[in-house]
């Protein structure tokens, strides 16, 4: 697509027919999204709102393998946000075209620039000065992995002088423990695996994430153990631009009806995250 000349760090993928056939099907199977999912009317003013190009540009952090699962063979995302985002599309009877980002940082901070229409991504009120959340539709428990010798057994004994926490820069969770935490050192590094090396090569005390991320990479931080309790839990939302009132209306109305209907937990279902993930 033409966004991509502009874009050498982010790739764009944008739907065909047979994509979007696909996706409708999926939709379908999912739930009976247009008799349930988002009753609200669809007018031209909203299209216009939400699509102002006449597609459905939407921002997608690739980073979060919860919610991104992977790529189909022709390169389009696959997982629970691509799925949520494709069926609001369909609602607005528009095409969706994917804006993947390497990181929620990246993506929070083309916030105030016209190069996406909604985003999937973590709420969190440091990323709200150019957009308005939508309630989440999922969430997901942050905590600490700890070395075994340590003798923190609760988050809130973390918090505390002389203690340093690894966490990976612009994750929702970071960006908590960066409002919230009150006496620990926080020590921010980009990408999970060199956080990982962060926090044993300058022996911190603690490192945050995301509970089934630390679980699925405990190899790569031998002799550590996951605490019982969360800190907080991140919760995974829509956003769209500030000023679009009647299209926040329906993107907020759609998420909400997405979770009533069931179509959030037979997508977790699907993607075999029904472990990982909570519906609030």
């Amino acid at each position: 697509c033409p966004t991509c000349l502009l874009r050498p760090v982010h790739t764009c993928v944008r739907f065909g027919v047979d994509a979007m056939q696909r996706l409708s099907t999926l939709v379908r199977q999912i739930a009976p999204l247009s008799a349930s999912v988002c009753s609200s009317e669809v007018t031209d003013d909203v299209n216009k709102e939400m699509a102002p190009t006449g597609t459905l540009r939407v921002a997608l952090n690739m980073r979060n393998e919860l919610l991104i699962s992977g790529k189909s063979a022709s390169g389009e995302p696959e997982g629970i946000a691509p799925s949520m985002a494709s069926a609001f599309a369909d609602k607005l009877g528009v095409p969706v075209q994917f804006i993947p980002y390497d990181s929620p940082a990246e993506l929070s901070n083309d916030a105030e620039h016209d190069k996406w229409d909604i985003a999937m991504i973590g709420a969190d009120p440091s990323r709200a000065t150019f957009v308005d959340f939508t309630r989440p539709y999922c969430q997901i428990e942050a905590t600490f992995a700890v070395p075994t010798t340590s003798g923190a057994q609760k988050c809130a004994e973390v918090d505390k002088d002389g203690v340093k926490i690894a966490g990976c820069a612009g994750a929702a969770y970071v960006l908590w423990l960066e409002a919230n935490l009150k006496k620990a050192k926080l020590e921010t590094v980009e990408g999970h695996d060199a956080t990982y090396e962060y926090f044993k090569d300058e022996g911190c005390q603690a490192i945050a994430g995301l509970r089934p991320k630390l679980k699925k990479d405990a190899s790569k931080r031998p002799a550590t153990r996951i605490l019982k309790d969360k800190f907080m839990a991140v919760e995974q939302a829509a956003c769209t631009k500030k000023g679009r009132e009647k299209g926040f209306k329906l993107l907020s109305e759609f998420i909400d009806d997405a979770k009533k209907s069931g179509m959030v937990s037979e997508l977790l279902k699907k993607f075999k995250k029904e472990k990982d993930l909570t519906i609030p």
